[in-house]
């Protein structure tokens, strides 16, 4: 029997690109306010906010919300649960890529 092909191993949580693209911001940053990950990233409120609400509720990032002066303010920092489902969505795709240029070799 053929074991399952590693692609079907990608987190849809993770893998979405939007969500992916977050995670990899916040675990190089650490932590990120909403308007610099909005422009980073050219999404609209409502959708980084709901790709934020998905990673929330995954653990694998932490919302803060407090002021900064006196506007409201949201960060996102990545969880250490984050780090390593990011960590392990990487290796993945890194073992993808190498299968990949394997082939063409």
């Amino acid at each position: 029997m053929t074991e399952p092909h590693p692609a079907l191993g990608l987190d849809d949580t993770i893998h979405q690109k939007t969500r992916l693209a977050l995670l990899t911001v916040l675990d190089e940053a650490g932590q990120a306010d909403f308007p610099y990950l909005k422009k980073l990233l050219g999404l609209t409120d409502g959708n980084l906010g709901r790709h934020l609400d998905i990673l929330a509720a995954q653990g694998l990032i932490e919302i803060t919300k407090g002021y900064e002066g006196r506007r409201p303010r949201t960060w996102a920092a990545i969880t250490p649960a984050g780090e390593q489902a990011l960590a392990a969505e990487m290796r993945l795709l890194s073992s993808l890529v190498t299968r990949f240029n394997e082939k063409r070799r």
